[in-house]
């Protein structure tokens, strides 16, 4: 039903009012606000009853956008706990440095970044100041995720300590002569500064969010209360475009990660113009974080905006800045005070009132200089803020102006963000601004010198102590002196020598199996952390949810459907499995934290990820990447591999390339491992390789199946072919099949689930057209590559060294036929090092629903094909006769 003008009833209509008369007094009351003091008192009468009501813990919808105003006034700020001058004076070296570095760097053609840290400046040294804590207390400090493009501004800040030299600053971003400085955080190319790498954008969000929620894992799972460390993660507004910037935030305010802050700057720019030029960033982030549960901070004006606010005795001017929209901020930021007055200051009577009580400096002061972001104490106060509230994340929206203190040629400008460099005399302008006793004699030839006060001025030494305080240097990273895991039992790997004899086993199973085999070791098992992105039942994981348990941060807090049944649903607040939903994304920041915890926290851990293997790499190769630059280590395991092993499902879900996009990623050990035992032979490799004695920062790729089959038992002596990338599997010989002995012969390589084909057209070879064909396992193209390039750059060197591909080969009899359920350009990695005739079979193009068989005849991958393309080679080579591959052709019905 709906009401008179239309309109269906409103939710109060719905719902039992007990007392009509009273809900009306209050409706009129608003009406009487309304009618005699103006819509705006009603409006603010409004939000402060539902922000009494929020703060009393009544259980109303929270709101969503506040006034574009400060949430913390100026009346509440408590004093900075330290020596503001020198803070100022620190600060402004470190400008001056970032500048000049990047400046400098100019020279040479390899870029930089200038504006963004000049508008950050406060938002990190306050930071460094007086809370970030380092990692010499406990081992562990806070985890710092700088913006990326603020690097300058984290090395200038280095010098200025002596940890980094002029040389180096000279460097930025010149690295190949081993003394260079990365031009982003990368903690690949420079590890003892930098720990989380946050370019690409949108990353280092998304992982700072599991960062914090990891550190809850591991004090609630009793493997180091690291209770103590937060995570800030430092952002741009511009940055928040990135889907997987805010993809996490439920769960962050879901688990009530109070041990995290995210800072984003608010300089209204993004790389090439205004972040929201027709509307307002910071209350578009507002309302998006307010709504998913985070405590929100803004911290927007300059203590120069107090007096216009205690002027607003109407509301006009809180009215007036909220709706300007962003672009239009910028260009205050570029205009005189005539222009302000006469576009801000109009319209509105009250407006022009208050105008016209302002002195154009007042106006100057406050559109152009004061921003929140700017000014210690208000960043200050924000950050104590953040950490103060519990219960929830907070987040703080610093309103800020890019390129700030470098001169009007950048502030503000829709292009500073590919500005490089300053003129001289716009340093001399910055040096006057900032009261550095830079000397105009110290320019010498053009060139913009470096600052320093001297390693024991005042200034490095209040830096110093501070940092001292806090506990150590901050940003760092640290290899924490930690003993090798010991290695598991060799039985629990030998368990998969013997093969299953006549029962099936997919190799998906196999390694769950051998993962909660090593799981229960007395020594290393808890270490181990199993993630999966609700698909373990699919990868028949299920039946470690009653054993090891789901974790989650409230344990279970009611009774599970199956809770009658063996294998039931168990959360617990000390459960070792991540059950992250579905979010290969988030699954992967998981991964990360976990793989990177032997540095972060100084305690080893073991992630395994297992995911449909198209969903991994072909939607998070980018975090993979960012896996390999943060030095993280574990095992991801591509299931239900293979474009056409995962019947029925279809094209999205087909997998033809996830080897292909791994092998890009120098970081990644890539298997196709076929049988169980390899499956046991590789991860047994990987532990040594990458928790052992030498460890390497590593990570290993295995893609497993879905398709069960009898598992053999091992050969003698293929242990390192398997880790190398090769090894014969058997000869026709041993086999069993029965040829002449002056048989046409032919070597067969596949890798996966595609050794079972080329097994069944190594009997039908032999059967049918009387070929010999022995059978290989390829493991690891990938690596038979890596070895095949490293002895490649050895011969160029005037070293001799013969590829293993080569050397495995050696001898091989007549031609090769290569074979996978990937697209041909897999195996064609090793093509180029092979001496005898090479060709390959794969599935490339889309995938398709259908059987298992018919999808492999519709590839031209399945054995008939593997026979039919084999007669071809020999057919070419004079082998076998021409007729045989149309016999073959007919006889398959292909």
């Amino acid at each position: 039903m709906t009401d008179p003008v239309g309109k269906l009833p409103s939710q109060l209509d719905q719902l039992p009012d007990r007392d009509p008369e009273e809900t009306a007094e209050w409706a009129a009351s608003l009406d009487a606000v309304s009618e005699h003091a103006g819509a705006h008192r009603a409006e603010y009468l409004l939000r402060r009853t539902l922000h009494h009501a929020e703060q009393a813990g009544l259980a109303l919808p929270r709101l969503l956008e506040t006034d574009y105003v400060n949430t913390i006034p100026t009346s509440a700020e408590t004093p900075v706990d330290g020596d503001e001058e020198l803070e100022r004076k620190i600060t402004a070296w470190n400008r001056w440095n970032a500048a000049a570095m990047v400046t400098r760097g100019s020279k040479h053609g390899v870029g930089g970044h200038i504006a963004t840290f000049a508008s950050a400046a406060w938002l990190y040294e306050t930071g460094f100041n007086h809370f970030f804590r380092g990692k010499e207390q406990d081992g562990s400090g806070d985890q710092l995720y700088i913006q990326g493009h603020a690097s300058p501004g984290i090395y200038a800040r280095a010098f200025l300590d002596g940890r980094i030299s002029e040389q180096q600053l000279d460097n930025f971003r010149q690295e190949s002569g081993g003394n260079g400085l990365p031009s982003y955080p990368h903690p690949r190319r420079l590890p003892w500064l930098w720990e989380f790498p946050t370019v690409s954008m949108g990353l280092g969000p998304l992982s700072a969010i599991y960062q914090a929620r990891f550190n809850r894992y591991l004090t609630n799972r009793g493997i180091k209360d690291v209770s103590q460390s937060h995570v800030w993660a430092f952002l741009g507004d511009g940055e928040m475009d990135e889907p997987e910037s805010t993809a996490a935030l439920a769960l962050a305010s879901r688990e009530g990660l109070d041990n995290l802050t995210f800072v984003i700057n608010c300089n209204l720019q993004r790389l090439d113009g205004p972040v929201r030029a027709n509307f307002k960033i910071v209350q578009e982030l507002e309302a998006q974080f307010r709504g998913a549960g985070w405590n929100v901070v803004k911290s927007l004006w300059g203590n120069a905006w107090d007096e216009l606010l205690q002027l607003d005795t109407t509301g006009a001017l809180v009215r007036r800045i909220r709706e300007v929209p962003d672009a239009q901020i910028q260009t205050y930021q570029t205009r005189d005070a005539a222009y302000i007055r006469g576009h801000f200051f109009a319209g509105d009577p009250a407006l022009v009132q208050l105008g016209a009580q302002l002195s154009d400096d007042k106006i100057i002061e406050c559109f152009q200089l004061s921003r929140g972001g700017h000014e210690p104490r208000k960043v200050y106060a924000a950050y104590k803020a953040a950490l103060a509230h519990k219960g929830a994340p907070t987040v703080i929206l610093a309103q800020t102006v890019k390129g700030f203190t470098l001169g009007e040629g950048f502030a503000s400008k829709n292009a500073n963000h590919q500005m490089k460099k300053l003129t001289t005399d716009e340093f001399k302008q910055m040096r006057d601004l900032l009261e550095l006793p830079i000397k105009d004699s110290d320019f010498v030839d053009g060139q913009v010198p470096y600052g320093h006060p001297g390693a024991d001025s005042p200034e490095v030494r209040y830096l110093q102590e501070r940092r001292a305080a806090l506990g150590g240097p901050a940003p760092t990273r640290r290899v924490h002196p930690v003993e090798p895991l010991p290695a598991a039992a060799d039985k629990t790997f030998a368990a998969f020598d013997k093969g299953s004899g006549s029962q099936s086993m997919a190799t998906t199973m196999a390694f769950v199996r051998l993962a909660k085999d090593l799981m229960r070791d007395k020594t290393t098992g808890k270490r181990w952390v199993p993630i999966v992105p609700d698909e373990a039942r699919t990868f028949g994981m299920e039946s470690l949810f009653p054993s090891l348990g789901i974790y989650s941060p409230k344990g279970q807090t009611y009774e599970p459907v199956d809770r009658d049944q063996l294998m039931y649903y168990r959360e617990a607040k000390d459960g070792q499995i991540l059950n992250e939903g579905i979010t290969e994304a988030g699954s992967m920041a998981d991964f990360i934290a976990a793989a990177s915890a032997y540095s972060t926290h100084g305690e080893t851990m073991i992630p395994f990820y297992i995911f449909y293997s198209m969903f991994g790499w072909q939607r998070t190769a980018d975090q993979m990447w960012q896996l390999a630059d943060q030095l993280g280590k574990g095992f991801l395991i591509g299931a239900t591999a293979g474009r056409t092993t995962l019947t029925g499902e279809g094209l999205q879900h087909a997998d033809g390339h996830s080897p292909v996009i791994a092998a890009t990623n120098p970081a990644a050990l890539t298997y196709d491992p076929a049988f169980a035992y390899e499956v046991a032979a590789i991860v047994k490799d990987g532990l040594k390789r990458m928790y052992g004695e030498q460890p390497e920062d590593v990570f290993y790729y295995l893609t497993v199946y879905n398709e069960p089959m009898p598992q053999p038992a091992k050969p003698e002596g293929v242990d390192e072919g398997i880790v190398k990338g090769l090894y014969r599997f058997n000869t026709a010989e041993s086999a069993g099949v029965s040829v002449a002995a002056d048989a046409a012969r032919t070597q067969l390589i596949s890798s996966g689930t595609a050794i079972h084909w080329a097994l069944k057209a190594q009997q039908l070879l032999a059967a049918d057209w009387g070929v010999a064909a022995d059978v290989w396992s390829a493991t690891s193209w990938t690596e038979l590559r890596r070895d095949a390039l490293e002895a490649d750059e050895a011969l160029l060197r005037g070293e001799q060294r013969t590829p293993y591909i080569r050397k495995a080969l050696e001898g091989a009899a007549g031609p090769v036929l290569a074979v996978s359920d990937y697209m041909r350009q897999v195996p064609d990695q090793i093509a180029q090092w092979v001496e005898q005739d090479y060709t390959s079979l794969g599935a490339d193009g889309f995938g398709l629903s259908d059987t298992r068989d018919a999808a492999r005849r519709h590839f031209g991958i399945d054995a008939e094909s593997i026979v039919v393309a084999t007669l071809a080679q020999l057919a070419r080579r004079g082998e076998v006769s021409a007729s045989a591959v149309k016999e073959a052709r007919d006889k398959y019905g292909l």
